[in-house]
């Protein structure tokens, strides 16, 4: 199979082939293609899998530079090993089969894209459409081909319309039912022993978003849940902790604002603060993503209208 690739200009062209063609030959090694530069245009060959990966890897790359994510030869470099890192686990024919599981929609397929893309990532839109469960998958998906070396899942602890009252019990035993959602997700990849072990060895760490506060996080996939329910300081103290080589998703439904009435969502805000940056991305997922009981769909249609 063969695939050819065109190119704005040399400027781009150099950019994207390095120095003395050092990343085509990164190419080449790292994922078993031919790769011929001539002037302007790209032309990839071999087995059709390994092309599929390669021209994809390209073309996310000459979006990251068209669109100014990446800028400088060094970024370019590193951008593109981190793609190879991650796409590039044995018997790959497309980034869908790098996961965990399946993806069954295209709201998912983007969702995953913007994860393996950017640095941020929102993801926003109605319960069932897979949002938690997803960025957990990329998660664990990265740890195992080596992209991140720690998880961090961040749940702020707000009550979802009723009054809890006193918990009795240690520390633990009080935020546990707060967390228990990123627990369900965990164990849908991960036996009971295997997470144990994980959050022993500190590969794995579930916290209430209040203990954020103060710490930067190298290497790591941060994962903020219900993000509808922290306020506009919160949100900003949350994506502040990305340290080097780190990503960040937050997800919500602003539907479904348990805050204070005059508390206003940082989920709500962030929209406008950050939609025009660069490394960041907003997923709009809708009711034809949802992927739980098909009568889920039915149920929040019919509450929609009343």
């Amino acid at each position: 199979m063969e695939e050819t690739i065109e190119l704005k200009d040399t400027a781009e062209a150099k950019l994207l082939f390095g120095e003395r063609d050092a990343n085509l030959r990164t190419m080449r090694d790292k994922l078993s293609v031919e790769v011929v530069a001539r002037d302007s245009f790209v032309r990839v060959s071999g087995e059709a899998g390994r092309v599929k990966i390669a021209t994809g890897v390209i073309s996310d790359i000459l979006t990251e530079l068209r669109n100014g994510t990446l800028r400088t030869s060094p970024e370019v470099k590193k951008g593109l090993q981190e793609k190879i890192r991650f796409l590039s686990i044995e018997g790959a024919e497309d980034i869908r089969d790098c996961l965990l599981v399946p993806l069954r929609s295209e709201g998912q397929e983007r969702y995953v894209r913007a994860i393996n893309k950017n640095s941020v990532v929102f993801c926003i839109g109605p319960a069932g459409t897979g949002k938690t469960y997803l960025a957990v998958m990329m998660a664990l998906s990265m740890l195992r081909s080596g992209a991140i070396e720690k998880i961090v899942l961040v749940r702020p602890a707000v009550e979802a319309g009723e009054k809890l009252g006193f918990l009795p019990g240690d520390f633990q035993a009080k935020i546990s039912p707060y967390l228990r959602p990123l627990y369900d997700a965990l164990y849908d990849f991960l036996d009971v022993e295997t997470v144990k072990r994980y959050k022993e060895k500190d590969i794995i760490e579930i916290v209430p978003l209040a203990y954020m506060r103060g710490r930067t996080l190298n290497r790591s996939l941060m994962i903020l849940d219900e993000a509808q329910n922290t306020t506009s300081v919160q949100m900003k103290m949350f994506l502040t902790r990305l340290g080097m080589e780190s990503k960040a998703v937050v997800t919500g439904d602003i539907t479904q604002i348990d805050l204070p009435r005059r508390s206003q969502s940082g989920l709500v805000k962030v929209q406008r603060i950050l939609k025009s940056i660069r490394g960041v991305e907003f997923i709009y997922m809708s009711k034809k993503d949802i992927v739980r009981h098909p009568i889920l769909e039915r149920i929040l249609e019919a509450y929609d209208r009343g």
